[in-house]
């Protein structure tokens, strides 16, 4: 069986990452190519955005330049739990999957990869990401190990409650606490920590509500909830409120961390842009949808350059 590349909605603007990843696992071995779509490799956005709200704290913990290593291991670890996590969903919703046009080429679901061999994959990489993390301390790894329950629970949240979105902001916001925990060794959070988490939490609202509206119609027939179809007509007002909260948890690091002006310029420019998306998007154009969620990975590199500058001015 030849495994192909999973279609995505506006892959045609995607972002050159995304291009060069996708390009990179279309031509690996086809021996191993399944696995790397089974962790997403072709799609790294998801990487992107778990792993900046990290380097933000990790930004604002150090006085001086960030540790190289630190940096690295964050980074490697949170393609493994993004892998990891990618697993154990698409064995639990395997059977959803192939009804959804955009999902139904998983290997999981298309029975190119069994569930056996992806349980197996998913806890390797779940075990590979702790080991790298303990390379910086014990706690740090503690830290994102005490979120993989929450993780695994995470896709029963779609037959359980409206707000899957909320659970999946509350698990992915952990890195916030991981980059500060890699700086300080440390699990005793100030207030400029829960601020990032904060401002990523509400993040993670906006954009993975915006995602969810690419299969409201599949979430509808199927019988599956969603934030996309709970807000219905009134989804972007909810957007800006998230915006605002968001926005508002930086802002509160920000002067916990007795940052500079720098900081507060590149915020403004972040709301800005997380504003322009939510009035631009049309949230029953699944393209629509998927280049919004793509784009917001510019608001994630912008606080993080927010949190650089702030301290330098």
């Amino acid at each position: 069986m030849v495994t192909t590349i999973p279609t995505v909605a506006g892959r045609d603007n995607s972002p050159m990452l995304q291009r060069i990843s996708a390009h990179m696992v279309k031509k690996s071995p086809e021996s191993i190519r399944a696995y790397l779509i089974l962790m997403r490799m072709h799609a790294p956005t998801g990487v992107v955005l778990y792993l900046l709200p990290g380097l933000w704290s990790l930004s604002l913990a150090t006085e001086r330049r960030p540790d190289a290593t630190a940096v690295i291991c964050l980074a490697l670890a949170a393609v493994l739990v993004r892998g990891a996590s990618c697993a154990v969903n698409d064995v639990i919703d395997r059977d959803i999957d192939a009804q959804v046009a955009r999902t139904k080429s998983r290997p999981v679901a298309a029975g190119t990869i069994s569930v056996g061999k992806a349980l197996l994959f998913g806890a390797a990489q779940a075990v590979a990401s702790l080991a790298i993390l303990a390379l910086i301390n014990t706690k740090t790894a503690l830290v994102v190990g005490a979120s993989y329950p929450f993780l695994v629970a995470y896709p029963y949240m779609k037959r359980i409650t409206p707000w899957p979105t909320a659970w999946l902001a509350l698990v992915i916001s952990v890195y916030p606490l991981a980059g500060w925990t890699a700086v300080t060794g440390s699990v005793d959070y100030p207030p400029t920590v829960i601020g990032l988490y904060t401002c990523a939490f509400f993040w993670t609202l906006f954009h993975d509500t915006v995602y969810s509206h690419q299969d409201k119609e599949y979430d509808r027939s199927i019988g599956v909830k969603s934030s996309a179809l709970m807000l219905g007509d009134s989804s972007k007002a909810w957007l800006g409120a998230f915006i605002v909260l968001s926005v508002a948890g930086a802002l509160w690091a920000g002067v916990e961390a007795d940052t500079g002006w720098a900081f507060y310029v590149l915020l403004a420019g972040a709301g800005a842009l997380l504003s322009y998306q939510a009035v631009r998007v049309n949230l029953d154009d699944p393209k629509s949808c998927w280049d919004t969620f793509v784009t917001n990975r510019y608001f994630g590199w912008i606080i993080l350059a927010a949190t650089v500058a702030g301290r330098f001015t």
